[in-house]
């Protein structure tokens, strides 16, 4: 019995149709044999930009600081890390683009868990790509001082950004356990070695 494809499938196979045959190479690539790989450097990109959301968050709230002085850990050597929208904006955009590279190797319920992180993460880099342009031109929105994003009208910037990080955050890390423990069916449409025991 021939089982016809869903309509997702067709749009993947659509746009797998579309891409450069090198680029489709290395993607397969990448969501195969170096899925596992992929994610270890995805994963500590990720990790290390939280760190030093935390570390900003310790200098407030635990040392006192004020939220100028706060500026994580690179910050205190490199300042103008802290205020630069184009370095705010690139990790929203690095962390975008690993989310859409890496998504192909997903399957099942870890698929549904990264795609919640996608979506996220989709509405995290417009708000950058919002503060990025009012930055750019000297306009900000509703006539305040400093460029400021739709959510920041009514939340502050240091907990709005700890607040996305850990939404986006969170069930990345659930897409990954999940895949790291695939029930049977999710195995045997797995393409890459990150089953725990696959190796």
């Amino acid at each position: 019995m021939r089982v016809e494809p869903k309509r997702t499938e067709i749009f993947v196979m659509a746009t797998d149709a579309a891409l450069p045959r090198r680029f489709d190479t290395g993607l397969r690539s990448l969501n195969q044999r170096y899925h596992r790989a992929g994610l270890g450097l995805f994963l500590f990109v990720v990790v290390a930009h939280w760190a030093e959301h935390i570390a900003q968050a310790i200098q407030i709230w635990g040392l006192g600081w004020s939220v100028k002085e706060s500026r994580g850990v690179l910050g205190l050597a490199f300042p103008w890390l802290v205020t630069s929208e184009w370095m705010h904006y690139g990790y929203a955009l690095v962390m975008l683009i690993g989310l859409v590279l890496l998504r192909p190797g997903f399957v099942g319920r870890s698929r549904t868990w990264w795609n919640v992180a996608l979506v996220i993460q989709i509405w995290h880099h417009f708000e950058h790509l919002l503060l990025l342009v009012q930055a750019s031109t000297g306009h900000n929105i509703a006539g305040r001082p400093v460029p400021t994003s739709v959510i920041q009208l009514i939340a502050p910037r240091v907990e709005l950004h700890l607040f996305y990080n850990a939404i986006v955050f969170a069930p990345m890390v659930v897409a990954m356990v999940l895949h790291r423990r695939p029930n049977d069916a999710e195995r045997d449409r797995m393409r890459c070695t990150c089953a725990a025991d696959s190796l």
